[in-house]
């Protein structure tokens, strides 16, 4: 099936300081054939993308103590080779002004908490598909 060779052998880099949210999603990810990289601060995840250049998309949790997902968003965008690199933010709360929030920082898309696995994937599909 077409759809899930566009997803097979990418890796993605998982930003997120809450386990349970890393393990549902390296789970998810796994099940699709893709690798999954976990940063669990801005910080590592700046430090993981220099050391993976493998990653082809992020998914972003901007809630985080310390560097938040916008902060990291942000600083992503400010190397030339991460300026295309596709970001999903995870936000908790599906305000309007949140989503505005996210695409400025740099984000390419974004999903409320709690995940919708079958609507994270179809965003994963139209974001790899690129």
């Amino acid at each position: 099936h077409d759809d899930e060779v566009i997803l097979k052998y990418k890796t993605a880099l998982i930003v997120d300081d809450d386990m349970r949210n890393i393990f549902s999603l390296v789970a998810m990810l796994e099940d699709k054939d893709m690798e999954a990289i976990i940063a669990k601060n801005g910080q590592e995840a700046l430090v993981a993308l220099e050391k993976h250049p493998e990653v082809s998309i992020v998914i972003m949790d901007v809630m985080m103590p310390g560097m938040d997902g916008y902060e990291t968003m942000r600083q992503i965008r400010k190397q030339p080779n991460h300026r295309k690199l596709p970001i999903i933010a995870l936000t908790a709360k599906a305000m309007k002004d949140d989503r505005a929030k996210c695409i400025e920082a740099g984000a390419n898309d974004y999903i409320s908490k709690p995940v919708d696995n079958d609507k994270l994937i179809s965003l994963l599909r139209v974001w790899l598909y690129r």
